[in-house]
Order: C-alpha cells, then structure tokens, then sequence
C-alpha cells in the first residue's frame, strides 16, 4: 500500500482562483476592491520573503495591497500607533503584523491592538475565544488550510479519532478545536505526552505541528490514517517536516509532503480571510461554499 499524496499546492492554487472571481464581485458591489496591510519590522530574512509572498499573492488576487516596512529600531508605541491608524483606514479589510517581532516589542501588546473583525490572521483572544465557542470570527491560516485539506480527503469528518501533536496558539490550540467543530474525538498530544506512538497509532487523522525533523515515524501511524504535516524544519537534507514521510507513504491512506502540502494554503486562507473580512465590513453577501 503506498498513500496517496495531497497537493496542497495545487488546492491553494484553486483557492486563490475562486478568492479572485469574488475579488471581482465585491468590487462591482462596493465599488473597491479588498484591502490587506501587512507590516514588517526589521529585516529577518525568512519574514521578508514571507511578505514579499503575502504582496505578489494579494495584488495576484486584484486585492489592495498596503506594505509598511519599519526598521528594527521602531518604538513598540509607534508601531501600535501605526496599528490604531489601520484599525481607523475604511480601505483596509485585513491588518497582518508579520511575526516575529524584534525583542524590545511586546508582541502581545501589538496583537492585541489589532481589531479583531481586521484580525485576518486569526490571532487575537478574541477571536481564539469567538473559535472556541463556536461564533463566527477569523481562524489562523495554516489550521484552517489544514481542516479544508482534510475535508477535501476525507468528506465527513464526524466521528473520526484525530491527533494534534502540537499545542502552539497559531497552529496546535485552534486545529483542536476546528476539529472539535467537526466532531472528531480529538487528542492533543505534545511533549509531555507518555506512549506518544501509542496515541499517534489509534488516530484517524493525525496533525503534526511541533517543529522536529522527521520525530513522527511510519510505524506510529494507522494503516490507511489521513496525515497533515504542518512542520517545516531545514536540515542538510533541505526542509524535511515533523513526520519521516516515507515511512508513513508505505502505510497512510494520504499524506501531505513537505514543501508543497500545507505551506501554499497558508497565503491562500490569508487572501480568503481577507475577501470574508471586506463582505462582512460592506455588508455585501458572498459565496461561503466557494470559501
């Protein structure tokens, strides 16, 4: 038995695809188009590429696309009064602050400043509070391109034993409960965890996200479980994830590789989070199956 391989990057792809055709739509209806702010503090290389991704993909949308690049010495207050002048720009639909943040800023405190109906990255208490009690509000990217890979595997999720290894606030925390939602019996395991393969071995779906190369083995796996590997780890052998891919091909039902599975979905729930924002602040109906 070998697993089949989920493309992530050609789902991204379709996904940015219909974010378009709605891009379109909203711009007729309100006469402007979508608009994303991202901010960049300092030049760490990896976020630098990030946002330079994040721009290419939201004008690709025919979104706004509103870049403000500071050096590594801006003041945590002038960068939270940057943040309040977003808060009060109509044009301005998502706020992303890109992450991490020199050590002299607060992340919290800035996160926190963010609207949270401009909160597009889903990382404000509120909207990890709207998550977990079920009312409408924005989800972190990467866990929600995870939970529409899964859908788009399996179908009904409902009764199916799943595993997040991983209990991060940007990843572990809100994939549980998005998985919750869909009522799975969900296990969310993590370093402390004893007999981790033993907990790994029963699940339906299992979701690593913790950062260490290859720690998730083949022989932990259930023969035929669905496998999202949210890791992104470089080592001499180039970027590998948290799961020994080929040794869980020879026995997962699916299995997403690393580069190509869960990374290009990332940008592409940005981009959507983004349209969803601009409908609800316009009051203009859009397409949520499409979503």
């Amino acid at each position: 038995m070998t697993a089949s391989i989920i493309d992530g990057k050609a789902f991204a792809q379709g996904l940015r695809e219909r974010v378009a055709q709605q891009v379109a739509s909203f711009r007729a209806a309100a006469g402007r188009a979508p608009g994303l702010a991202v901010v960049l503090v300092g030049e760490d290389p990896a976020s630098a590429v990030y946002v330079r991704n994040k721009h290419k993909a939201t004008i690709g949308a025919g979104m706004e696309s509103f870049e403000h690049k500071l050096p590594a010495d801006t003041s945590q207050a002038d960068l939270i009064a940057l943040v309040d002048r977003l808060n009060a720009d109509p044009a301005v639909d998502g706020i992303l602050v890109q992450l991490p943040l020199p050590g002299h800023i607060d992340e919290r405190a800035v996160i926190t400043r963010i609207d949270p109906d401009k909160d597009v990255d889903g990382f404000h208490p509120v909207n990890a509070g709207r998550l977990a009690t079920g009312l409408h509000g924005f989800v972190p990217c990467t866990p929600l391109g995870c939970l529409m890979l899964l859908k788009d595997q399996l179908g009904d999720l409902a009764g199916l034993d799943a595993v997040v290894i991983g209990r991060s606030n940007i990843v572990g925390k809100p994939m549980a409960q998005l998985l919750i939602q869909e009522s799975c019996t969900v296990t969310v395991a993590h370093s402390k965890t004893k007999d981790l393969s033993s907990v790994v071995k029963r699940a339906d779906i299992v979701v690593a996200a913790v950062g260490r190369p290859a720690m998730v083995k083949g022989e932990w796996i259930k023969p035929g479980a669905c496998v999202i590997d949210v890791g992104i780890n470089r080592t001499e052998r180039g970027l590998v994830g948290d799961v020994d891919f080929a040794g869980a091909l020879s026995v997962a039902g699916a299995v997403t590789p690393v580069p190509g599975g869960v990374g290009p979905m990332t940008i592409a729930v940005l981009l959507r989070n983004t349209l969803v924002s601009a409908h609800r602040r316009a009051g203009v109906a859009y397409d949520k199956d499409a979503l």
